[in-house]
């Protein structure tokens, strides 16, 4: 059964029971309906509460019947929604925890509202490159003035109860409380069957008449190709221009036009990649985690102040350590600092502020974190010195502690055989800023043991992060797509193509910075001792010379300044510099460059089938466990458009064929991955 029917005096209680999220598939709204009409046909009952299960009202439509004949098989949520409305008897949903995309749109269908403080609503389908299917851009903008409405629409972003009911305004709550909703909703819909009216919202008029203009070029601006937002936003402008019938049904088509598109395609490809991403082949599901009650941060650095954030966001307690009082001092600053633009953003209050901070305990003796179940190691890129690091926590840390490197491109096999306990060891590579990015690339060294890696990835998951797992090689896999990336960037670059050029076309293509903004923001001086480590390593590699010169002239990107671009002071505009104009030509010059001129689309093809050329190197290698895993890591950490659906999900789009044949355009010399080939030559995708 996916709804339980009950009854309390004279009012008729359908439960929502369609685990975990309540879901309304075809066997939800079925019993919707069957125990309506049983409510309606009862003389004992006068009025109706629909309400769910506490934890989720409803999380909205069931996305594994898109494309299916489940999604369009009768009774439809738009059915069921009509039948609410149409009801005799008062109906009052009773909204605890989250409702979300359909779960809304039902809600809007009942006559009243009765919501906890504390509960979640929200219309999230833009996120899936879709628009409300059951009149959320019609109902909402009814009972929320349209800009409210037209917010949560297109953005996606869901809403306290508590927050929306203070808008004086606002008709989508007729009655907010602090606890005890399911009783306060059953004795609100005694009081309504007393009245007899049965209020509906497709009988109200919009409400507001703000001007939308301002949105709209927000929109486009951010979209970048981005389809869904901006036709979520011409319907809600509709629902105060034409009848509401008629705007259902343009809703309707829109909703069927984009759930039958590549951008839907590709965003309900990320949504599952991520949820498929968590689970490891190989490992026990109930394999049984080590506790994590207190973890240490070696360096407050960057990267290991985000890191501790982290961490103490979710309430775990972080030993920070550093080499003198000096840095330590300058961390736990910027920790506060970053806090503090939180609460004067409003995004976090003085208390909550000063609970974190108060979880966070600063030291400069490694004897100090004897006690922690977790160490994450954030220093310097360099292997020497994370031996030293290593070595120093192999001596103090307690049995059974887990230690783990934040190294992006290090061997993490040789930094476990620093210690007497490799089992225990594992990479967990942060992106910068470390408290901002949500990917978590977690590194199976050769001899981690399967507790720890089930441990490091439900902690993932405990701070809020995306998590893959990742074999051992150089850069992984994030990092060893962005040394090919990078390289093609550069091969354009040295063909005679201008880094805002390329930029441009790529953030045309839906990246929200190109490869040399990027650059700019990460710091070059990063990059460049990646490079000289390896031209040390490999003395024969071939060598980045044009980014090698920019280093020289000490051109770091926007914490010098200047970079592949100029930046004022103050700002992070980025524009075009004279000098590298000169350092390209002198370079040209120097080599005899025949300059090319590159489209847009040839640009783009590019690099990102770069990208899709060394991921099925990794996905052939069994570094990356699948290919759906590489494009979360691109989604989450590299900022790969979602509505493309990441670079080897984009790649079946495109056609494998087709991007085996560019491959050996771009370059005659060189011999696509073998996976590629083969799977072009089968006719399939990386899927």
């Amino acid at each position: 059964m996916s709804t339980q029917y009950s009854v309390a005096g004279s009012v008729a209680i359908i439960r929502l029971d369609n685990p975990p999220v309540n879901g309304l598939g075809l066997s939800t709204r079925q019993g919707i309906l069957r125990d309506l009409s049983r409510a309606l046909n009862s003389p004992e009952v006068e009025s109706i509460v629909l309400t769910g299960d506490g934890k989720f009202f409803s999380a909205g439509a069931d996305i594994t019947e898109f494309g299916t004949p489940r999604s369009s098989e009768e009774p439809s949520l738009r059915t069921v929604i009509a039948a609410l409305e149409d009801s005799a008897k008062p109906v009052v949903a009773a909204l605890e925890g989250t409702c979300f995309g359909g779960g809304l749109e039902l809600a809007l269908g009942a006559h009243y509202r009765v919501a906890a403080k504390t509960a979640t609503v929200g219309l999230p389908e833009v996120t899936l490159g879709l628009v409300p299917g059951a009149g959320g851009t019609q109902r909402l903008p009814r009972v929320l003035t349209v800009r409210s409405a037209a917010e949560m629409i297109t953005g996606g972003s869901p809403r306290r109860a508590g927050v929306l009911a203070a808008d004086p305004g606002q008709r989508l709550f007729d009655r907010v409380v602090d606890s005890d909703t399911i009783t306060a909703a059953i004795q609100f819909a005694g009081e309504m069957a007393v009245s007899g009216k049965c209020p509906r919202i497709r009988d109200l008029e919009v409400i507001g008449d703000e001007d939308l203009g301002p949105l709209r070029a927000q929109l486009t601006k951010r979209s970048r190709g981005f389809e869904a937002p901006l036709v979520a936003l011409d319907l809600v402008e509709r629902a105060r221009s034409v009848p509401f019938a008629e705007g259902l049904d343009a809703e309707r088509a829109a909703f069927l036009e984009l759930v039958g598109g590549d951008q839907s395609a590709a965003l309900r490809h990320a949504f599952f990649a991520e949820r498929t991403a968590r689970k490891i082949p190989g490992l026990d599901p109930d394999t049984t985690v080590r506790p994590v009650r207190e973890v240490a941060v070696v360096g407050a650095g960057t990267m290991g102040g985000g890191i501790a954030m982290n961490f103490l966001n979710a309430g775990i307690p972080v030993i920070v350590l550093e080499t003198s009082q000096e840095p330590l001092a300058r961390g736990l600053a910027t920790i506060r600092r970053n806090y503090q633009a939180q609460v004067d953003k409003g995004k976090l209050t003085p208390e909550a502020m000063e609970q974190r901070m108060g979880l966070l305990r600063p030291t400069v003796d490694y004897a100090d974190l004897a006690d922690c179940d977790l160490a994450i190691e954030a220093v310097f890129e360099d292997m020497d010195v994370k031996r030293a690091v290593f070595t120093e926590l192999d001596e103090v840390m307690k049995p059974g502690a887990i230690l783990a490197s934040n190294t992006s491109t290090l061997d993490v096999d040789t930094i476990a055989a620093f210690t007497r306990r490799p089992a225990d060891v594992v990479g967990m590579h942060f992106f910068s800023p470390a408290n901002v990015m949500t990917l978590l690339e977690i590194v199976r060294a050769d001899k981690t043991a399967d507790d720890v890696l089930a441990t490091v990835s439900a902690v993932g998951q405990r701070i809020g992060k995306v998590t893959v797992v990742s074999g051992v090689c150089d850069g992984f896999i994030g990092n060893r797509m962005l040394a090919r990336y990078r390289g093609a960037a550069n091969a354009l670059l040295e063909a005679g193509a201008s880094p805002e050029r390329i930029d441009s076309a790529i953030e045309d293509f839906g990246y929200a910075m190109g490869p040399y903004r990027v650059g700019d923001l990460a710091g070059g001086d990063i990059g460049w001792a990646i490079r000289k480590r390896r031209y040390a390593e490999n003395p024969d590699l071939p060598r980045d010379e044009i980014s090698d010169r920019l280093c020289e002239m000490g051109r770091f990107g926007q914490k010098t300044g200047a970079g592949w671009y100029d930046y004022e002071p103050g700002r992070r505009d980025a524009i075009p510099s004279p000098v590298v104009a000169e350092l390209l030509e002198s370079y040209h010059r120097e080599k005899r460059t025949r300059r090319q001129d590159f489209t847009p689309e040839e640009i783009v093809q590019r690099l990102v089938f770069a990208l899709v050329d060394e991921g099925a190197r990794i996905l052939d290698e069994g570094i990356a466990l699948r290919a759906s895993d590489i494009d979360v890591v691109y989604l989450a950490g590299y900022g790969f458009p979602r509505h493309r659906g990441g670079p080897m999900f984009y790649a079946g789009t495109v056609g494998l064929a087709t991007v085996e044949q560019a491959l050996r355009t771009f370059d005659a010399g060189a011999e696509p991955a073998p996976l590629l080939t083969r799977l072009a030559k089968e006719g399939k995708t990386f899927s």
